[in-house]
């Protein structure tokens, strides 16, 4: 059975317009047979007037107005849908815990820590293809930055807002982190895969026991860390500038180093890879090529109907009138007058 719908029934609205246009051309109409009256009798003055016709302007005007109401309907655009088809959506979930600690400012993996993961999440995002994704942040505490959605746009802006300063609670909490990462997915049948990106600054024992967990529930737990291992100064940010360096109780300055050990052993207790990350990537390509190599599942379906176009029937019957419209006189011809096919009496009026 085949199904019609309109697909921009808001310009319907231009009939109103068009009806309008009718009763201000009947009005005219009217008076300008008025003002003729006043001259005489009204087939006298007629008469007089060379090869005068009050039925051609009629049938120009209603071309002209039926020409439009099919210009009208193009817009308008109805739209037959023929068949029916069932569409399934095939991915993985995938949650991002990112490290927001303050030694993700730190400049070894330039521009910044955060900002290079930031850059390589962006990139990730613009390979996903049907996968459902969310972010996580964390520092000493972990929040829900984006719940998993397949809302790519949403996920790139809530990803630009991240920054060092929007967990208050400084640390770096890998486990907590994994923990609410596990909660986040929902109760479905997907794929699920946990990315820790962070300098794993911490010696959170924890973060192994989560990880075994995790892989438990049929969640792999992949990490990536960012840092060199030989160390740099964790900067003072403010408005964007270092101003400098921070100390700790004794004045001496403090060097973050990565923590790859703790990294490297919560990927392998969550049945996952652990990359290091360098100046030249940042190592989600390799983990996301591990990620597309999982059984990617049906987690939606929908029926759609198949839409065609049929505005160009429309748009097509549209111009033929106003061709007619315009090739049409507003005088009756001469070929007419000499032929009579009007009589005098039951002619035009």
């Amino acid at each position: 059975m085949n199904m019609v719908r309109l697909e921009n029934t808001e310009l319907l609205h231009l009939f109103w317009f068009l009806a309008g246009m009718a009763v201000l051309f009947f009005i005219a109409f009217s008076w300008k047979k008025r003002a003729l009256k006043q001259y005489g009798d009204f087939n006298t003055v007629r008469a007089t007037i060379d090869r005068l016709s009050f039925f051609r302007p009629k049938l120009k005007f209603f071309l002209l107005l039926v020409a439009i109401a099919f210009l009208v309907m193009a817009a308008v655009n109805p739209q037959v849908g023929s068949r029916l088809r069932e569409a399934e959506r095939k991915g993985i979930d995938l949650m991002l815990a990112v490290d927001v600690s303050r030694s993700m400012d730190a400049t070894d993996i330039r521009p910044s820590r955060l900002d290079r993961s930031k850059r390589a999440i962006s990139m990730l995002i613009d390979k996903l293809q049907g996968d459902r994704i969310g972010i996580i942040v964390f520092a000493g505490k972990a929040y829900t930055q984006l719940p998993i959605t397949t809302d790519y746009s949403a996920a790139k802006m809530y990803l630009s807002t991240l920054n060092t300063g929007m967990v208050p609670t400084q640390g770096t909490s890998v486990a907590k982190a994994i923990d609410l990462a596990m909660h986040s997915f929902g109760e479905n049948s997907q794929s699920k895969s946990i990315v820790i990106i962070s300098d794993g600054e911490s010696h959170d024992e924890d973060a192994i026991k989560k990880a075994k967990e995790a892989s438990k529930m049929g969640i792999t737990v992949h990490t990536i860390g960012m840092g060199l291992q030989q160390g740099v100064p964790i900067p003072i940010m403010q408005n964007g500038r270092r101003v400098g360096f921070k100390k700790d109780s004794d004045g001496n300055t403090v060097i973050t180093k990565l923590n790859e050990k703790l990294l490297a052993d919560v990927a392998e207790a969550g049945g996952g890879i652990y990359v290091r990350a360098s100046n030249s990537q940042a190592g989600l390509e390799t983990i996301f090529n591990e990620i597309n190599e999982m059984e990617k599942k049906k987690y939606e379906s929908r029926v759609y109907a198949d839409y065609e176009d049929r505005f160009q029937y429309f748009l097509a019957v549209a111009i033929v009138l106003l061709i007619l419209e315009q090739l049409l006189s507003n005088r009756r011809s001469k070929m007419a007058e000499k032929l009579r096919f009007f009589s005098e009496k039951g002619g035009e009026k």
